[in-house]
């Protein structure tokens, strides 16, 4: 079983989702389950079936949830620090092509999110980044091209 690095941050989401699920999502599935029974014959009860459906995938998020969690590794991203790109890292890049400016955190895969910033250790540009310093160049190999970043800071927030 390998652990999943992630963010305190990243950590915290995934327990609230769990608890919605549980606390919020099951009890309501279960009442709509009720509700439907009471309609007679289940065999041609759309409600029951669609119900039954929205249970099971409830149950196999919770989980993959409760998986997630287990295997996590929480790495305090507060306490981390250093020139060198690692996980948690939040690095400002330069697009050497277009002079464009892009700030990424390098995140677990849970958490991953490109709104809003974050990428996943295991993506194509934070497996080129780590390792790498400020000021360093690096090449991406990207489904549209490759593209060339020059490393502009590093942070740790």
């Amino acid at each position: 079983m390998d652990k999943i690095p992630m963010t305190a941050a990243g950590y915290a989401v995934l327990e609230d989702e769990l608890k919605h699920r549980q606390q919020v999502e099951r009890p309501r599935i279960i009442q709509q389950i009720t509700d439907a029974r009471t309609h007679g014959d289940l065999s041609e009860n759309a409600e029951y079936h669609a119900a039954k459906e929205m249970q099971a995938h409830n149950e196999g998020a919770i989980a993959e949830l409760e998986d997630k969690l287990a295997r996590a590794e929480v790495i305090d991203v507060s306490k981390l620090s250093g020139d060198t790109i690692k996980f948690g890292a939040t690095v400002t890049l330069l697009d050497e092509d277009t002079e464009e400016k892009k700030v990424w955190q390098i995140v677990g895969e849970p958490e991953a999110d490109a709104k809003k910033g974050k990428i996943s250790i295991t993506s194509p540009l934070a497996r080129a980044l780590i390792g790498k310093t400020k000021g360093t160049s690096v090449e991406v190999v990207t489904p549209g091209g490759a593209k060339a970043y020059e490393v502009k800071k590093v942070e740790w927030r």
